[in-house]
């Protein structure tokens, strides 16, 4: 499989399907949840500690606790998770994944180790959501920017994970994704941090890659 950016067929989708325009769908929440980085895998928290002790000593700073970021999104009486996350860690066929993308390398995407997918998942879970803190954020209970970011999730960048190929400032990761997807949805940003002491990587490069052109979406999942 490709680490390009692709379309699934289950992107989001299934034989019900999401409510159409006036069937409800005036009822929406977007909700953001903040998961500690590593908090179901051991070897990924190691690797996080290990790099915030660097950038802290680089950029002369304490270290911080950082934090992994995702969205679940009602509209009417359909539910959705949206996630970056590693193509390895959940078999469920009906996932919905929508897009893939490289892990450190683009030419290491070739190997299932080294891939990402971003998911919009009908009815789905999010890993670990009982170790979230601070959560669940509100993010909007606008039903057109609710239907926005669900059409939006098949375009959003498949760039290099840990990598920052689009020139915004810091790294690509599931923080970027998220954050893209708020902003480019046109839901506000501005009060949106972290958990207190914490930082969440990769959410600047989402703003910045979201504000430099309007988004259109690929394909819809409504």
């Amino acid at each position: 499989m490709s680490a390009q950016t692709e379309t699934s067929s289950t992107a989001g989708a299934t034989a019900a399907g999401p409510p159409s325009q006036g069937a409800g769908a005036e009822l929406a929440c977007v909700t953001l949840y903040w998961l500690p980085l590593g908090a179901g895998g051991h070897s990924v928290r190691v690797n996080g500690l290990v790099f915030e002790a660097i950038s802290a000593r680089i950029q002369r700073r304490e270290p911080c606790a950082l934090y992994h970021s995702a969205l679940e999104l009602q509209l009417g009486a359909f539910r959705y998770v949206i996630e970056m996350a590693p193509v390895w860690n959940e078999r469920a066929p009906e996932r919905g994944v929508v897009a893939q993308g490289a892990v450190g390398d683009r030419r290491l995407g070739r190997f299932r180790l080294f891939r990402y997918e971003v998911r919009c998942w009908l009815g789905g879970r999010i890993p670990d959501v009982d170790a979230a803190v601070d959560s669940p954020l509100a993010v909007s209970e606008d039903a057109g920017c609710a239907r926005r970011m669900l059409e939006l999730v098949p375009a959003v960048p498949a760039a290099v994970w840990g990598r920052d190929e689009l020139n915004a400032g810091e790294m690509w990761n599931s923080n970027s994704v998220v954050s893209w997807l708020i902003a480019s949805a046109g839901a506000e940003t501005a009060s949106i941090h972290p958990p207190a002491g914490g930082r969440a990587p990769g959410w600047h490069a989402g703003l910045v890659v979201a504000a430099r052109r309007p988004a259109t979406a690929q394909a819809s999942v409504v």
